[in-house]
């Protein structure tokens, strides 16, 4: 990635402007990239970095300005042209038909003739050969509806490498990847580049921008503050350009833990479809403590998550709540238990897009909250989301937006604060962090923090391991549906969890019981 590419750019970005009615989310941005080089696109929630790639894509036209690619003034607005110059991107949230295959979604929008001559066996044959390629496992066969997240986020990795890109757009690309299977796609990656590939990363995890880019461009409220190379660069230095101030991480020092409020013993669940069941978990959620649940996507996280959440009942073992067995389970149920959560994933469980943010501010509580005898009291729910704008500085045309024009940072710290306001004993916390940026990494981990302070039992579910040892109390691993013993902070390695997530520790604890 070292040393200069040749005079003339494979992309030219010149005056990019975008309005959004009177949000400014691109002003006046322009930047270059050339052959065989990977630069890093950075800026907070909102900034404008979606919004940039997208023009660039040809999904979004500019108000101003043009795109450049090998030259030639890209005709705006056509993801034809854009796939056609020989630009892929993985988007950061999912552009995929749930009820086709996972080949079927790849081949979708190639030439006709090109797919029809390879035939469905060539293609899934290259489809496995890319999967092994970039360690991005899937089953070709497999119906997109019925993957996890992470399995999703790899189709769309796939989806752009099938096509055989020039320039690779990645917009969050290991948000759900193990970092064993992030340093495999670096690898992969910088093989490419060697070859001529050019990359516009797009992350929030800033150890992954200085080891993968050799140059970042910073946007801050649609504009572009800062270029600079990565060598010798800090991810302080860098948090500082984004934010425009030096960002400190709050600090979690050991605390006694109080009593167990949720307890599970031996649970098994069912499991639905490809999804994986819990086999046999023992788990107990304490006041005060942080416990944080590491594996990768798909082996048991999401039938957990159910569970706790009242989605889902015991198929076998016991639950208890506060020391007794709860006599029906549903989601109602939970939130009257005291339980909340940030969900995987926002825009299908967390919200919903076509309401605003009050109504989705209100979404688990208008019941005990905002209503009575049947009435809303919208007047009380405006100001609670007006309050949650506020104090978890969620950036926005005002309440009575749709949420789905929001960024997908945005969203979350809605959710944080719909969670965090109600005092909860027990919160969930489903990957709470997936694509913000460092700021607000910081201040969700902050209001987690506060949470433990004040006596709630926290489940951190993540596949980031640096954020699950930097929290947890107490940290389990989750693989195919069984669980490890609880380790406390500081007695495992990254290289530890990582066996225990690939399952190599559950085979010695089944022979030693």
């Amino acid at each position: 990635m070292e040393g200069a590419g040749p005079a003339q750019p494979v992309l030219r970005l010149s005056n990019i402007t975008k309005h959004f009615g009177p949000v400014v989310a691109n002003d006046g941005v322009s930047f270059d990239l050339h052959r065989g080089e990977v630069i890093a696109l950075l800026g907070e929630n909102g900034a404008g970095k979606t919004t940039l790639m997208n023009i660039l894509f040809g999904q979004y036209t500019a108000d101003e300005g043009y795109v450049e690619l090998f030259g030639e003034r890209l005709p705006p607005g056509r993801p034809r042209a854009a796939l056609d110059a020989g630009v892929g991107m993985v988007h950061q949230h999912f552009t995929l038909a749930g009820n086709l295959t996972v080949w079927e979604n790849i081949v979708l929008g190639v030439d006709r003739l090109t797919a029809a001559s390879l035939g469905p066996a060539k293609v899934r044959a290259r489809i496995r050969d890319l999967s092994a390629r970039f360690h991005l496992k899937v089953d070709p066969d497999a119906r997109v509806g019925s993957l996890t997240v992470g399995e999703r986020q790899r189709v769309e990795i796939l989806k752009a490498l099938y096509r055989d890109a020039k320039i690779l757009i990645l917009d969050e690309p290991t948000a759900v990847l193990t970092p064993q299977e992030t340093d495999a796609l670096f690898a992969t990656l910088r093989e490419a580049v060697g070859q001529g590939l050019s990359v516009v990363f797009i992350s929030h995890k800033l150890h992954e921008v200085l080891a993968i880019a050799s140059r970042v461009v910073v946007l801050r409220h649609g504009r572009l503050v800062a270029e600079r190379a990565t060598k010798g660069a800090t991810r302080e230095e860098l948090a500082a350009l984004m934010v425009g101030a030096e960002v400190t991480a709050p600090s979690f020092e050991p605390t006694q833990p109080g009593p167990v409020l949720l307890s599970l013993k031996d649970v098994s669940t069912s499991g639905e479809g490809r999804a994986t069941g819990l086999r046999n978990v023992s788990l107990d959620l304490r006041a005060g403590q942080i416990t944080g649940l590491a594996g990768v996507s798909g082996n048991g996280q999401g039938a957990l998550s159910d569970l706790i959440a009242g989605l889902e009942i015991p198929a076998a073992g016991e639950m208890w709540l506060a020391g007794s067995t709860p006599r029906s389970w549903t989601p109602r149920a939970a939130i009257a238990e005291g339980i909340a959560r940030i969900p995987e994933d926002r825009h299908h469980t967390g919200t919903i897009a076509d309401f605003n943010l009050t109504e989705n501010a209100i979404l688990e509580t208008y019941r005990s909250g905002f209503s009575k005898g049947g009435w809303m009291n919208w007047p009380d729910a405006r100001r609670f989301a007006g309050d949650l704008i506020d104090k978890y500085d969620v950036r926005c045309p005002g309440r009575d937006t749709r949420i789905r024009l929001l960024s997908g940072g945005n969203m979350q710290k809605l959710i944080l604060g719909r969670v965090l306001e109600g005092e909860p004993k027990i919160i969930l916390a489903n990957q709470p962090v997936r694509g913000l940026d460092i700021g607000a990494v910081n201040y969700v981990h902050g209001q987690l923090a506060e949470a433990r302070a004040r006596g709630a039992a926290v489940l951190l579910i993540s596949e980031d391991l640096d954020e699950i040892q930097r929290l947890s109390d107490v940290i389990h691993v989750i693989s195919e549906g069984r669980l490890s013993p609880a380790f406390a902070r500081g007695t495992m390695k990254p290289e530890h969890l990582g066996a225990w997530m690939a399952g190599h520790g559950f085979e010695e604890t089944t022979h030693a019981a």
